[in-house]
């Protein structure tokens, strides 16, 4: 059997998601026709003015103070894993993952928790953030032990700088 679909009795729909160009989120909504006249005119009216030039110097950043701050320097455990793809790295600034060409550097302040396991030659290290999202990476070893003894490794750095 076959069904006719009748152009003529579809309504467009004014709402919206029914502009195609429209993306919530990452598009700006789209102004109505005298709202663009008016931003246009507007527009047009302060180009012609002459612009006011500011003499101001940056600002210089403010020093960072070396007592707060740990330094990559800093004596105590670090740990460093890596395979043929990627490598998972902790120490005194962080954590870091990093697989083929993308790195992902977590400072202590910005960790809400770090999962840590072990699947036959497979250390698998999540870093948990506090806005709910988590970051996995694994790296392969030569052979199980070695994995464990990376996971063992990894637990005294985490002990050391991670504040539970």
């Amino acid at each position: 059997m076959e069904q006719r679909i009748d152009t003529q009795k579809v309504t467009p729909v004014d709402a919206a998601g029914a502009d195609p160009a429209s993306v919530p989120g990452l598009t700006p909504p789209r102004q109505a026709p005298e709202t663009e006249e008016k931003a246009l005119s507007l527009e047009k009216t302060e180009s012609t003015e002459p612009a006011e030039e500011l003499d101001t110097e940056p600002e210089p950043e403010p020093a960072e103070d070396v007592a707060d701050a740990p330094s990559a320097d800093a004596a105590g455990p670090d740990f460093t894993a890596s395979d043929r793809r990627g490598s998972i790295t902790a120490d005194a600034t962080g954590v870091r993952l990093q697989l083929d060409d993308q790195e992902a550097e977590f400072h202590w302040d910005e960790i809400g928790a770090v999962e840590v396991g072990t699947s036959r030659r497979r250390l698998t290290v999540t870093v948990h953030t506090p806005d709910s999202r988590w970051y996995p990476n694994d790296v392969e070893a030569p052979n199980k032990a070695r994995a464990q003894e990376w996971a063992d490794e990894l637990d005294k750095v985490l002990d050391a700088y991670f504040e539970d």
